[in-house]
C-alpha cells in the first residue's frame, strides 16, 4: 500500500519537502530553517508554497 505524497521546496532555503496530502491554506514548517509556509496551491503533485510572516507576542517585558 502507497501513501500519496506531495513534493515542494522552501521559497526561503530551496530545502526539498515532501508531506502528506495537504490543501491550500494549511501551513507547514521548514524542517531546516523552521520558516512557517503557507499552501499556496496544489498542482500535480507540486507545492507552491510562500513565507508566513509570524507576529510574536510582546509581553511587555
Amino acid at each position: 500500500m502507497t501513501t500519496a505524497t506531495l513534493n515542494g521546496s522552501c521559497p526561503e532555503c530551496e530545502t526539498g519537502l515532501t508531506v502528506p496530502p495537504v490543501v491550500p491554506g494549511e501551513t507547514l514548517s521548514c524542517p531546516e530553517c523552521m520558516l512557517t509556509l503557507r499552501v499556496e496551491d496544489v498542482t500535480d503533485g507540486r507545492l507552491s508554497l510562500r513565507m508566513v510572516a509570524v507576529q510574536l507576542r510582546d509581553w511587555g517585558q
